[in-house]
């Protein structure tokens, strides 16, 4: 039986009851029993008397008297594994690039769903189900990447992280950088691309378009783009900078300058004098390579994302000298 204990809440459990606290740290203590703590005035929090459904707040001290059950809960960097949820646990956790307090970083494969929508059986968000923290937290989007696209994803492991995510992306205090492969060779090294984007609904599910100013529904959207390397006059490889975040940008931006996405089920133009090169998958040769944004603890974090296998075969097929691109890039 452990002494007194003061322990401080954390900034994740703002606003928490105070019986619901005492259920995520001393899950072997009843409700009976804390009640009986509570009118003895053997638990208080900052010297004072409590009621069960008091609210905690983060910096609070709460006194706890000598107990008779389980030891305080340990929650490190991604919580012990729900056996309803191992398999989504060890894919997840095979997925990881970077993980702390905070933030974990995923390699998103490609084919993978970020969230759920018709005909996606599994998705990210239903299986960050499965890190949920003993204090009931589940693990945030805070943003998005296309199905097919694979690469850096960044997740808020809580509330106050997700907050603060967010708005380093809607503020645009993110530096996201894409690598794909395209048709052709653009004819300028470098650009910026600047349309005007609208959505609308196919057979085949929303497709992006590029619209006119002022079009109804019509988001403006700027990527910039520069050539790494090339495979003759056939194919480029591109590193793309998207300022704005609208659906599919990249993709539709890559078309609207006549070099559409290899492998793009949806902005490929069929052209009949252009060989698709053989040997290499028709999957979506774009991947989000590297971010860098701020650390909601402070600093900025900074990852990259290996290539998915589809990526690498085609790279090594052409040539492409992955390796330098790699170093100069850490």
């Amino acid at each position: 039986m452990a002494g007194i204990e003061h322990i401080k809440v954390e900034p994740d459990e703002a606003g928490m009851r105070l019986d619901r606290w005492f259920k995520v740290h001393f899950p072997g203590l009843g409700f009976g029993p804390l009640q009986k703590l509570l009118r003895s005035g053997q638990v208080r929090v900052d010297g004072g008397r409590v009621k069960s459904d008091a609210r905690v707040q983060p910096g609070q001290t709460v006194r706890v008297p000598p107990m008779d059950v389980d030891a305080k809960l340990k929650s490190g960097p991604i919580a012990g594994k729900d056996l309803k949820h191992s398999t989504d646990f060890e894919l997840l956790s095979r997925m990881v690039l970077h993980e702390d307090e905070k933030v974990i970083v995923l390699n998103k494969p490609p084919g993978l769903a970020v969230q759920g929508g018709s005909g996606v059986a599994r998705h990210i968000d239903q299986m960050l189900e499965a890190w949920t923290s003993p204090k009931g937290e589940k693990p945030r989007l805070v943003h998005r990447l296309d199905r097919d696209t694979s690469g850096v994803l960044v997740i808020a492991r809580t509330r106050g992280a997700a907050q603060k995510l967010t708005a380093a992306f809607r503020e645009r205090d993110t530096k996201k950088t894409y690598w794909a492969l395209v048709k052709g060779v653009p004819r300028k090294h470098e650009d910026k691309i600047s349309t005007w984007l609208v959505k609308e609904p196919t057979a085949d599910g929303d497709r992006m378009r590029i619209a006119k100013h002022g079009e109804d529904g019509a988001d403006h959207a700027i990527s910039f783009y520069r050539v790494l390397e090339t495979a003759a006059q056939n194919l480029a490889w591109l590193e793309m900078e998207p300022y704005t975040g609208r659906t599919h940008q990249l993709r539709v931006h890559a078309l609207h300058i006549g070099h559409p996405i290899i492998g793009d089920p949806k902005y490929f133009d069929d052209d009949p004098n252009w060989d698709f090169p053989g040997g290499v998958q028709k999957k979506l040769h774009l991947h989000a390579r590297h971010i860098d944004i701020p650390h909601p603890s402070g600093g900025r974090l900074r990852v990259s994302a290996p290539l998915p296998s589809h990526m690498v075969q085609t790279w090594n097929l052409l040539g492409l000298d992955l390796a330098s691109a790699e170093r100069e890039a850490e």
